[in-house]
């Protein structure tokens, strides 16, 4: 568990379906991953998530409002895939509900994971990616830290060559 001012990040419990499915089934949500998940795919997420969290000690942690209990998201790290620009490399991520947005929580659990990163891994840098056209994730990399590197920038190859998201920035940060 990582506690910032506003937020927990925890690992899911059987009562966060409900809030995982409102998340990623979310239309403005989904704009930005190519759709919006059904429930059942939802379901299979939250279920790959806490299996990876289990295994590797880390993954995308529920994002909870100390305020209300809620959870608004979710915010971490995976291991970057192949075919990406940096295989293997700890990639940080996140998704918070168009309800919770414009509060500055991407950005303080954002910092929370990448700080946790460093602080638990052996890595040298951590790494994020978004769609070109998504400045509210650039400025988020940006707030903490990131700064981009326009030579790993890439066509996404889970997107159709026409899809609008294809085109993707790379962003990076060092350890300290």
């Amino acid at each position: 568990m990582i506690q910032t001012p506003r937020l927990i990040l925890r690992p899911y419990r059987e009562d966060d379906r409900d809030a995982f499915a409102a998340l990623n089934g979310h239309p403005e949500v989904g704009a930005w991953l190519a759709s919006a998940l059904t429930r059942a795919e939802g379901d299979a997420m939250m279920d790959r998530i806490s299996a990876q969290m289990a295994d590797q000690g880390f993954g995308f942690w529920g994002a909870e409002r100390k305020t209300d209990g809620r959870l608004v998201g979710m915010v971490g790290l995976m291991v970057m895939g192949e075919g990406l620009p940096a295989p293997g490399a700890i990639e940080l991520g996140w998704r918070i509900h168009p309800e919770a947005q414009g509060m500055g929580l991407a950005t303080e659990g954002a910092r929370a994971a990448r700080d946790w990163a460093f602080a638990n891994l052996d890595i040298d840098q951590v790494v994020a990616i978004t769609a070109q056209t998504n400045v509210r994730s650039q400025a988020v990399m940006t707030k903490i830290g990131m700064t981009p590197d326009p030579a790993r920038d890439f066509d996404h190859p889970k997107l159709a060559e026409d899809h609008p998201l294809r085109r993707h920035m790379f962003f990076s940060q060092s350890r300290p």
